[in-house]
């Protein structure tokens, strides 16, 4: 959010250190007064009766991804200058499982559970000393296992590349599948919470 801005020297590194400890901290906020800061109104997501999480998450990338694509288009933003993280599609697919699979079983993702730490949450302090091992084991076995996290590298790609459509068509598609995955989520939502 505030990388352009510091990029091109409208401010400096210690104002930049301020603006992202005061993003750091709306971020939070408003996590935790969306509830995010619960690990049981975040674990409701994998039971299903509570799809808050995936309606927010599938809500702000639409937003940003229509931002981005509208700003792209009336010449504001020059998506050329978008930095992408390159895609090594195996090891980013293992990643996401082991994110997952620590979603489930600590009902935090790492954001949440920082903003649940600050609320002063023991199930959360627990979450972050782990996030923190396993970023120190990570290090640790990294020169062992860097082969894998380098493989099946595609470079800087986009969804409208991969798939060979035009851009405008993958946005419309994204839009119309977040429509549906909202109308899913309800119906899912009260089914759910008609069996309990």
């Amino acid at each position: 959010m505030m990388t352009p801005l510091y990029k091109y020297g409208f401010f400096g590194e210690e104002f930049s250190l301020l603006v992202a400890f005061a993003l750091g901290l709306g971020f939070g906020f408003f996590l935790e007064r969306a509830g995010f800061g619960s690990a049981r109104k975040l674990a409701a997501q994998f039971y299903l009766y509570d799809m808050s999480v995936f309606k927010v998450m599938f809500t702000a990338i639409v937003t940003a991804m229509l931002g981005v694509t509208y700003l792209g288009w009336i010449g504001v933003l020059d998506l050329d200058l978008v930095y992408l993280v390159p895609t090594h599609l195996g090891p980013q697919i293992v990643g996401g499982l082991v994110l997952g699979v620590g979603f489930v079983v600590g009902g935090y993702c790492p954001g949440t559970s920082v903003a649940a730490l600050a609320t002063g949450r023991i199930d959360a302090m627990v979450y972050a000393l782990g996030i923190f091992a396993g970023t120190f084991v990570y290090a640790e076995v990294y020169p062992a296992i860097k082969g894998f996290v380098n493989s099946d590298p595609m470079g800087q790609v986009t969804l409208p590349e991969v798939f060979g459509l035009p851009w405008g068509l993958v946005v419309f598609a994204v839009v119309m599948i977040a429509v549906v995955g909202f109308w899913g989520a309800t119906k899912i939502e009260r089914w759910a919470g008609s069996r309990s």
